[in-house]
């Protein structure tokens, strides 16, 4: 309600600085008004002294704009100081229905919006004179400063006009069945617009005041118009906080008052999402958290960012924690300290931002060789913290837990999540100083990477001075680091307290829909991420749109999450110049146009419906929507209705009706990897398009007689979709739910002969479509593996992919489980499927006729 008062009281002020208030925030603008004496008489514009009229208590107020809102009494009710008071609902209504009080909340959010439209027009008027005297021989201001000082404010008047336009109607008509959520969707949608508008601001304040010292007549203007507004105007600028904006008060208002089973519902929920989504990014640009340290001379000396990265120091990997400040970077370690001791940073290098650059790709052939861990024990790795969280969550709720024993399984955890922190990153972030030496950094992802180069470059832009710190400078500068920090812990789940949120796990759907704000037309493309264990990993990438500032993808991927918080998406140009490439095993040479993220709060996430939401990225907007499935449900086989196709159909029933061995669908996908998928990095990790797949799935199913052609012509990654969703729908898993439990008894064996004997003896109590069908799966894997120099894909990877795929039980089988927790069923059941399946990989080939031959010496009972 303040909000609205404000937007009120706005209009009194005739000023050079006119109050925007964007969706209730304040903004400091400057528009042009013309004085009574001044006529240009263009496009019917006139000025009129009679216009300029005074209001009761003798202070002028903004011409042409009418100071009345045309709204009912009851929404714009005044007390006895003239002050418009907050609306009060009839009797009845309160404890009525919610959709009469929806109707309440958005007829005062029209009156609102009539007063802002008003606003938008008053700034306009000038705008048009101007430009017709910008072409004259006389002009007042050039057309590029007519611009920049009303940059997007036309924009902003044309959205709120066409959502006031289609709102209107529906309040005025109204009843139960009205709906408006999609008009709050695409208004939320168009936030970019202001974002545009708040990076221009500065600039647009910066002309206006050249404008009128280098031009008199525009000075005249100034002069004559300029009357002090309220106090509280000056400080209106773009660096206060956005956090009350109003989208976000009104759509909780709104969702509160509309039931959830209403079409609106979901449609208002991806409104305020996108609404905070935006704040945020905006906050975070225009309202950075910097603390300032004081050096012993006297200067202030600002931290803009810091966090822990791996370095590579003498061949080998350190955890360090990185200090940005306004005019130097910061490298230090934490020090050993006694217990009861403070913590401390010790310096090891700094570099003053003026000498700082970032080496190139034609560098990297003289810097050294970056050793990494073999994929099998960073997957080892997460088995172990995997293991250790179910005993923290085991001893928890056991009656007779002791809090030593939880102490010392965090401590292991810690061990394991650290070493693991430390071996995963694998992208080169290299810092070299002009007047020394050079520096290599390791990060899990180029979005960190980027996030790090912008910091830096954006600082570079201004008059840098290079500074050599004395050893007291610098001792002061790194005892304050600790102080100053803003990253705290190591991202281990170890340092999370045990009410924060586990993560996500299960399948997230994603339709990466479209981008705009290209300026240039390129070849487009992007990939997304999520975190998993502390970490950043590409899950997807979208086909590249050639030549265009406008790519249409409207892609659908399935990524799998493991403990997930947050979905990153980046967006990329794509380079063809083939000069550029095999510089660096680990360096991506595509250029990032863009890059953002967001929060996957499972209270929002975890529903039925799509969600849609818009990321915001250095002026560019992707839209997408997303919708997210539990493990627990994702683990369900649902047998297919028609036993005419082959998916959701037994594997025996399927090679019966096709005189098979194996099912026609399993030879022809791995036929087609096996030719042009081969080299593909991350070819069965990297998700292929769900529309592309499905399209598969249906003429698989409808058994299509061109299904050579489509196979021929498909991405590739939606070919090896196709093949996990076969196995992954199948009514029971390849390798039967009844040898299941065998199955991880047979893994758990340490004696190396009893497993042998025990993992063979299952293999032959397969019947002969499901063991067939197996090994030659078992045979294109390896020969996938082989490949793994190129496509980056180990044995371990093909089985932590394909693992809980083939073996994966039934649904019925998972309820006798009683398994209730979805990490419990990722830490348990997941990681023995993945070695299950690892054992046969890494075992020798495995021959049909030799199993069978042996047959006679086994029993085949399990």
């Amino acid at each position: 309600h303040q909000t609205r008062l404000a937007r009120r009281d706005a209009i009194k002020y005739n000023s050079l600085e006119l109050v925007i208030i964007m969706f209730g925030k304040p903004l400091s603008y400057t528009p042009l008004f013309f004085p009574p004496d001044l006529n240009y008489n263009t496009d019917g514009y006139e000025g009129d002294p009679a216009e300029d009229r005074k209001s009761q208590d003798g202070s002028e107020t903004m011409p042409f704009i009418d100071e009345s809102p045309t709204m009912s009494p009851h929404l714009c009710a005044r007390g006895q100081d003239g002050e418009a008071v907050s609306p009060t609902p009839p009797e009845g209504l309160l404890s009525g229905k919610g959709l009469e009080m929806k109707k309440l909340v958005l007829s005062g959010f029209l009156a609102s919006e009539e007063i802002y439209i008003n606003q938008l027009e008053a700034l306009l008027l000038p705008m048009k004179p101007l430009k017709a005297t910008a072409t004259t021989s006389k002009p007042v201001l050039t057309m590029e400063q007519i611009e920049t000082i009303f940059f997007m404010i036309q924009d902003i008047f044309v959205i709120h006009k066409e959502f006031y336009d289609a709102i209107s109607p529906n309040i005025q008509q109204w009843d139960e069945k009205v709906t408006v959520g999609h008009l709050f969707q695409k208004l939320a949608s168009q936030l970019g617009v202001y974002k545009a508008f708040v990076d221009n601001y500065k600039v647009a304040v910066e002309t206006a005041e050249k404008c009128s010292l280098a031009n008199s007549q525009f000075q005249k203007i100034s002069e004559n118009l300029k009357v002090k507004g309220p106090k509280e105007s000056k400080d209106c600028t773009t660096t206060a906080t956005m956090e009350g904006m109003l989208p976000v008060l009104f759509f909780q208002d709104l969702l509160k008052h509309t039931p959830k089973d209403h079409p609106d519902f979901p449609l208002l929920q991806d409104a305020l999402r996108i609404s905070q989504n935006f704040l945020s990014s905006i906050n975070e640009e225009i309202d950075p958290r910097r603390t300032a340290v004081t050096t012993p001379k006297g200067e202030v000396r600002q931290l803009v960012k810091d966090g822990f990265l791996v370095e590579m120091s003498e061949g080998t990997r350190k955890l360090r924690h990185a200090f940005l400040f306004t005019d130097l970077l910061l490298c230090a370690k934490m020090k050993k300290t006694a217990v009861g001791r403070h913590q401390q940073y010790e310096c090891k290098w700094y570099i003053p931002l003026a000498d700082l650059s970032f080496q190139t790709l034609d560098d990297s052939d003289s810097l050294p060789h970056i050793q990494t861990l073999p994929e099998h024990e960073i997957e080892e790795m997460k088995i172990k913290i995997s293991s250790i969280k179910s005993e923290i969550q085991k001893e928890k709720k056991a009656q007779k837990s002791q809090s030593r024993n939880v102490d010392r399984l965090r401590k292991k955890m810690n061990e394991q999540e650290s070493c693991l922190l430390l071996n995963s990153p694998t992208i080169p972030f290299r810092i070299h100083n002009k007047h020394g030496k050079s520096y290599l950094f390791l990060l899990s992802s180029d979005y960190e990477r980027s996030e790090w180069r912008e910091s830096i470059q954006k600082l570079q832009k201004k008059d840098l001075q290079a500074c050599v710190l004395s050893s007291v400078e610098l001792q002061v500068l790194t005892g304050s680091c600790f102080k100053l920090r803003t990253v705290h812990n190591i991202p281990v789940t170890s340092n999370k307290d045990d009410e924060e949120s586990p993560g996500l796990y299960g399948f997230l759907h994603v339709i990466v829909h479209k981008a705009t704000g290209f300026k240039e037309s390129a070849n487009l493309y992007c990939t997304l991420e999520v975190d998993s264990f502390g970490y950043f990993v590409s899950k997807a990438i979208t086909r590249v749109f050639r030549d265009t500032t406008e790519p249409q993808w409207n892609e659908e991927f399935e990524i799998e999450l493991e403990g997930s918080q947050c979905l990153r998406i980046l967006c990329y140009e794509k380079c063809y110049d083939k000069s550029k490439l095999n510089k660096d095993d680990n360096e991506i040479v595509d250029k990032i146009m863009g890059k953002g993220q967001v929060q996957l709060d499972p209270q929002t996430v975890q529903s039925k419906n799509w969600h849609m939401d818009v990321i915001e990225m250095n002026g560019i907007k992707v839209e997408f929507s997303m919708k997210f499935t539990s493990r627990d449900l994702s683990l369900k086989r649902t047998p297919s209705k028609k036993q005419s196709g082959v998916f959701g159909v037994k594997i025996s029933v399927v090679t019966k009706r096709e005189r098979s061995k194996v099912p026609y669908i399993v030879r022809q996908c791995i036929e087609e990897v096996e030719k042009r998928g081969i080299d593909e990095v991350g070819i069965y990790r990297i998700s292929g398009v769900a529309t592309d797949i499905q399209a598969l799935k249906a003429a698989f199913d409808a058994n299509t007689k061109d299904i050579l052609m489509m196979l021929s012509d498909m991405d590739i990654n939606a070919i090896a979709g196709t093949l996990k969703l076969y196995f992954r729908e199948l009514p029971e898993p390849l390798l039967t739910d009844r040898l299941y439990p065998a199955f991880m008894e047979g893994i758990a064996l340490s004696d190396p002969a009893a497993k042998e004997n025990c993992m063979m003896h299952l293999l032959r109590s397969l019947p002969d479509p499901n063991l067939i069908t197996f090994l030659i799966l078992l045979e294109h894997l390896k020969r996938v593996a082989e490949k793994e120099p190129v496509n980056k894909m180990s044995l371990h990877n093909l089985a932590t992919v394909f693992g809980p795929t083939l073996l994966r039980p039934s649904e019925s089988e998972i309820s006798k489980a009683h398994i209730t927790l979805a990490s419990d069923i990722w830490s348990h059941d997941v990681m023995a499927q993945v070695q299950v399946l690892l054992y046969y990989l890494q075992h020798p080939p495995i021959s049909f006729a030799e199993l069978k031959k042996n047959t006679l010496y086994f029993s085949t009972d399990v």
